[in-house]
């Protein structure tokens, strides 16, 4: 009541009515707005990680965001936030098309979805998707360290052969080392049963794995990048030029390994869990 009057009356006069003193009230008035300026700052937090994010990040993955920043908060919390803040994440799209090709030589799965190695390079996944950029497709090439889903190497091409694929690979062996024992999963593609790429593999002593044919969760964590990078960062429209689709890509990869959280890795980026285990 008092907090309504003094819009009309001086507090002064309020207080004196309702024998109130000045300074009780105000201690009441400044514990009151606490919680709503808190609030408001948790809300900006809350849209300023779902738009660094691309619109992705939903009141899970804001949460633990936020907690990893020394706040606390739940999930519940954010969720009424994001509902505030009129905001929602991405929902995930289907799997593109895949091109299909004569294989070569089919390497045994030696890796059967042991998807959790216990260091940094011993074992290295690839696989490729395809892009929209203007009216046709462009392909893209990755490989990621199984240990904490890091993105080591990339290649951008219009066509989707062995060159591409082999480019992706050179690129991680130059970033990363490649000790005795590494394995590289990928699926049946032609890219990965081509000679050319058996031959980049065997000058570095890499131990080629494969998918069974058409089990896709032989390689799930690629799939589960490319379904990453298609619902939260390529735009619907897709791209209007190769060059503004390779520095898009860019910078996923590098917003992928740096920032993003990610549960398998207890909700760590995967920079940060390599740094942790080192």
């Amino acid at each position: 009541m008092i907090a309504e009057l003094r819009e009309s009356f001086p507090t002064a006069i309020v207080c004196r009515v309702f024998e109130v003193k000045r300074s009780s009230f105000y201690e009441w008035l400044q514990r009151r707005t606490k919680p709503r300026i808190r609030r408001e700052e948790l809300k900006l937090k809350v849209v300023e990680l779902h738009s660094e994010s691309r619109e992705a990040m939903g009141s899970r993955m804001i949460s633990k965001g936020l907690q990893s920043q020394n706040i606390a908060v739940g999930r519940d919390l954010v969720r009424t936030l994001m509902k505030e803040a009129n905001i929602v994440s991405k929902q995930r799209q289907p799997h593109p098309f895949r091109s299909k090709g004569v294989e070569a030589f089919v390497a045994p799965n030696r890796l059967k979805r042991n998807f959790k190695p216990a260091a940094v390079d011993q074992v290295w996944c690839g696989d490729v998707t395809s892009l929209m950029v203007g009216k046709r497709w462009v392909h893209l090439a990755i490989v990621i360290d199984l240990f904490a889903r890091r993105v080591i190497g990339w290649a951008f091409s219009l066509v989707n052969d062995a060159h591409l694929v082999s480019k992706a690979l050179r690129m991680a062996a130059e970033v990363r080392t490649c000790p005795p024992g590494l394995m590289f999963h990928s699926d049946q593609g032609c890219q990965y049963t081509s000679r050319k790429f058996q031959e980049e593999l065997k000058r570095r002593d890499i131990l080629q794995s494969m998918s069974h044919r058409g089990q896709c969760w032989d390689n799930a964590p690629t799939e589960r990048f490319f379904g990453t990078l298609k619902s939260e960062w390529v735009p619907r429209s897709g791209y209007s030029k190769i060059e503004e689709a390779k520095t898009d890509m860019v910078r996923f990869f590098m917003y992928y390994n740096r920032t993003r959280l990610h549960s398998y890795n207890n909700y760590l980026s995967p920079i940060a869990m390599e740094q942790k285990a080192a």
